[in-house]
């Protein structure tokens, strides 16, 4: 069975606390141990081996991630698929809120888009199967756990899951610098809503954009015209939070 790494406090205790299969747990032998009992503590509760080993072993495991001296050995990442979705916001009586990412291709905006996503009650993510960052450690690591709580559905066309998206009443909005309308104090956020944040360089395809029923802008003052993509998607995120608490 293939296995995938977690690494990094925040994502090891989510993962296991959200009852994710683990089959292990490192711990490197200098980490401190006030910042590794709440861990042990749950791996108690959840029977997962526990052991002590080299910084430098965990190194290897998960090179280029601050693991901070825990990694974990888990199940593969279980996919959701877009029913599952509004099953959620329909389980909670709540307007869909879904996150469609069109081509983000940056592991560390992945991840920041998920613990945003988390944070503004988000019912979901979907994202297309191909030229697309898919959930990894490093996405893991920089969601600070959220990864096991906002489900992703990956979809083979993104186009035909707006189509249905839209046939199931959820209005598509989509944030492309050239619009005229801007994100704040926009109604569209109240109701069923997906929002699209295009490729961190590219923005939206041109496709995609024609689908949307609307598109925002972020007022730009500055001299740079642009955000980062994780940055923009958190903006809009908490503008769609803002209005559906205003008309709670």
């Amino acid at each position: 069975m293939e296995e995938e790494w977690i690494a990094g406090k925040h994502s090891v205790i989510e993962a296991l606390k959200s009852g994710r299969t683990i089959n292990k747990i490192w711990l490197a032998e200098q980490a401190q141990k006030h910042l590794v009992q709440p861990i042990i503590a749950e791996a108690k509760k959840a029977g997962v081996i526990v052991q002590q080993a080299d910084k430098r072993k965990l190194d290897q495991m998960v090179p280029g991630i601050q693991h901070q001296g825990v990694v974990a050995q888990a199940a593969p990442y279980a996919y959701a698929e877009v029913e599952d979705l509004l099953a959620a916001a329909a389980a909670k009586g709540q307007a869909p809120f879904l996150i469609l990412l069109d081509e983000i291709e940056d592991p560390h905006n992945l991840g920041s888009i998920l613990r945003t996503a988390d944070c503004t009650g988000a019912h979901g993510v979907i994202v297309p199967k191909r030229r697309s960052a898919s959930i990894t450690a490093t996405v893991s690591k920089t969601s600070a756990g959220a990864v096991e709580y906002v489900p992703v559905a990956r979809v083979s066309n993104l186009g035909q899951t707006i189509d249905r998206l839209k046939e199931a009443g959820i209005w598509v909005v989509g944030t492309d610098v050239e619009a005229t309308e801007p994100v704040f104090g926009n109604n569209v956020f109240t109701g069923p809503v997906a929002v699209v944040i295009g490729n961190e360089n590219k923005g939206m395809g041109r496709l995609i954009r024609e689908k949307c029923d609307v598109l925002v802008k972020l007022p730009m003052e500055g001299r740079i015209n642009s955000l980062n993509a994780s940055v923009a998607a958190g903006v809009v995120m908490y503008e769609v939070l803002r209005g559906r608490l205003a008309g709670s």
